[in-house]
């Protein structure tokens, strides 16, 4: 049931994004991003529900109502999260590119059957182009596991693989959390109304009619998104003029206090457990096979303290997110509304995946969480390395303090800046109407 309503809303997702006009062309390859997008959402939300169903346990232990949450039920939802994660990466998704990108081999009949046969064949070299550059690193770093793995594929070859994808995944999260983390306060001020104090309305709506007469004059009469865009922005404005004072003045300083509350509070926790980790070997994130849910709480402070690990465990996907596609590497990949081609919708979902199957490895080793990982999760091969998971820990409380001064530090000067008046200075562009501009810019070049 949770698998169905996970497919039923990335699927939702998924059209909401995608390119009417690849609709009937790319119906297959839409089923299998789907598909990833599910798992990948249910990889995300692995940690927060084991730590949820401990708790309900601990506060209802002879429930008759909860007997059918138990240990073995979550464990089996980390393995199919693990097995499908495997599935998606390894031959779905590349079956998927290999499909949408595939004309048929030269000389047979054009249709499906020759794509499935040229993407069959493509897909079959690459993972023994994968197969064999992988076992010959773990022959250079192992050369009993490297032999032992051409005997058992999937027991050794497999965990092997992913283990190497899970740290790429885990090293992908360090960039990108603490960017997405300071870009948090950006993007949550763009969506709420900023009090009259820290921005003048009045002065952006001259500004903004002042430009439509500009523009009015200079272009003709194919601006018509041009218009369209002053429109929504005009309106925009206008909605924000007439918020209610309770929203205008206490909604923002909330949210912005409440950011900064997350993401000091995620700093502390990953300072403390560098701490702990010099002393006491329990910090190391390790596996366990058997969880034993209802016996004690995760957290030293009890139920609050697994709700707020929760919180913070969603919180740190967001803002990874949100890193991800601010970073200038993946900015490219950023999904648009009814105009996201196949190819760019496979990316995102392998990305999501990398990045989600990653969470909760990267939530353990940095503290944030002391349930230890289940199945396959907990079997990787560098999760046992002090060296690493110290200096992980290291490097991700030093990048998030950097950040998060930077953007601090920026805001006040910002701020100070508009207090004095320097912002209508000649050579001083008004930050507010940045967004305008850059739409303008951007409606212009499509015209051009």
């Amino acid at each position: 049931m949770v698998f169905v309503c996970l497919y039923i809303v990335s699927y939702l997702v998924i059209t909401h994004y995608k390119r009417t006009a690849e609709f009937t062309l790319g119906t297959c390859v839409l089923w299998l991003c789907t598909f990833t997008l599910s798992v990948s959402v249910g990889a995300v939300l692995l940690l927060p529900l084991s730590i949820l169903s401990n708790e309900v346990l601990l506060s209802f232990p002879q429930s008759y109502y909860m007997q059918w949450l138990n240990g073995s039920l979550i464990h089996e939802l980390w393995n199919l999260v693990f097995l499908f994660s495997n599935l998606s990466l390894v031959i779905l998704l590349p079956f998927a590119y290999f499909f949408t990108e595939s004309e048929g081999f030269a000389g047979s009949k054009k249709g499906v059957l020759g794509r499935l046969y040229e993407t069959a064949v493509v897909l079959f070299l690459l993972t023994l182009l994968v197969l064999g550059m992988v076992w010959v690193a773990s022959a250079i770093l192992d050369d009993s596991m490297a032999r032992q793995s051409l005997y058992d594929l999937w027991e050794y070859y497999l965990p092997y693989l992913y283990s190497c994808i899970s740290l790429l995944g885990v090293l992908l999260l360090l960039l990108c959390t603490p960017l997405g983390l300071s870009r948090m306060f950006s993007v949550t001020g763009s969506l709420l109304v900023k009090p009259r104090l820290l921005e003048d309305l009045d002065e952006t709506l001259s500004c903004v009619h002042f430009e439509e007469a500009s523009l009015s004059r200079k272009l003709n009469s194919k601006s018509h998104n041009i218009a369209y865009v002053l429109i929504l922005f005009l309106l925009h404005l206008e909605m924000r003029k007439k918020a209610s004072p309770w929203q205008r003045n206490l909604g923002y300083p909330l949210a912005m206090l409440l950011l900064l509350a997350l993401t000091v509070v995620c700093v502390l926790i990953v300072c403390y457990h560098v701490v702990e980790l010099l002393f006491d070997d329990s910090a190391m994130p390790r596996g366990m096979q058997d969880p034993l849910l209802g016996a004690a709480s995760f957290s030293m402070f009890g139920s609050l303290g697994a709700a707020v690990q929760v919180v913070l465990i969603l919180y740190l996907m967001i803002s990874s997110v949100v890193g991800f596609y601010s970073s200038p590497l993946f900015v490219g990949l950023r999904p648009h509304a009814q105009d996201t081609t196949l190819t760019q919708i496979i990316g995102n979902c392998v990305s999501l995946l990398v990045l989600s199957s990653a969470l909760p490895v990267f939530s353990r080793s940095l503290g944030i969480t002391r349930f230890d990982l289940l199945g396959d999760f907990g079997r990787y091969n560098w999760l046992g390395n002090f060296h690493i998971v110290f200096l992980y820990n290291i490097l991700f409380a030093g990048l998030t303090s950097a950040c998060l001064i930077n953007t601090l530090t920026w805001t006040v000067q910002k701020e100070l800046i508009r207090a004095f008046g320097l912002h209508k200075l000649p050579l001083t562009v008004s930050r507010s109407t940045i967004p305008l501009r850059l739409l303008l810019a951007n409606e212009q070049s499509k015209i051009q």
